[in-house]
């Protein structure tokens, strides 16, 4: 719901960030139906496009909005083949956790904001930030792995740093319109083209302890 004249601006119990809130979990409540036979098609792919377009034109949320050109970059030729029919399902399912949700009673974070594919790892010189909770154990002992291996860990999101390692085990802002202030700077900052990559805690275990 958008409130487009500005009819509630000086309301105290209804305000843009609750229509905002509101909209984000609409959207995710339609990607959920949408996925739920295991297939997407143009019609469905369409009225979800036109949906965003009236109800969050004006949102500012650096993952809908790379889930809005995705989709928009699909239809641009008017088609949607196979193959981009499957990469839509497969995005939706991670927006909405859909995939992970059966596998464990832990909310674990959807994987649309992560650099695909995934980077290369060195730790020598490079930068890391740690956010969410890391399956592998406290940060603190994370954060020692990589200084151990000539990295360094950052205060803060910002251009200077290399990698955000997401934890693998999330919270629900991941399932609604809030998803983390760490991940959105970082999304913004990457698609402002900075260096920043963001990763996934398997991806950072599997790569630096051959887990």
């Amino acid at each position: 719901m958008t409130d487009l004249h500005q009819e509630f601006e000086n309301s105290r119990i209804f305000h843009q960030a609750r229509i905002d809130r509101r909209s984000a979990d609409a959207l995710i409540g339609l990607a959920s139906g949408i996925t739920a036979d295991g297939q997407i098609n143009q019609q469905e792919a369409e009225f979800l496009k036109r949906w965003i377009e009236t109800n969050m034109n004006h949102y500012a949320d650096p993952v809908v909005n790379l889930l809005y050109r995705r989709l928009a970059d699909m239809l641009s030729d008017n088609h949607l083949d196979a193959s981009e029919a499957a990469e839509l399902l497969d995005m939706l399912k991670q927006f909405t956790g859909l995939e992970l949700a059966a596998a464990t009673p832990l909310q674990r974070p959807t994987t649309l904001p992560l650099n695909h594919p995934a980077p290369d790892l060195n730790c020598a010189d490079r930068a890391f930030l740690f956010t969410g909770v890391m399956a592998f154990g406290p940060r603190k002992e994370c954060e020692a792995i990589v200084i151990e291996r000539g990295g360094r860990i950052a205060p803060s999101v910002s251009k200077k740093v290399d990698f955000l390692v997401v934890g693998t085990i999330g919270n629900d802002q991941w399932l609604h319109s809030s998803y983390g202030t760490k991940i959105k700077k970082a999304v913004e900052l990457r698609e402002a083209g900075n260096r920043i990559a963001i990763i996934s805690e398997e991806h950072w275990q599997s790569t630096l302890l051959g887990k």
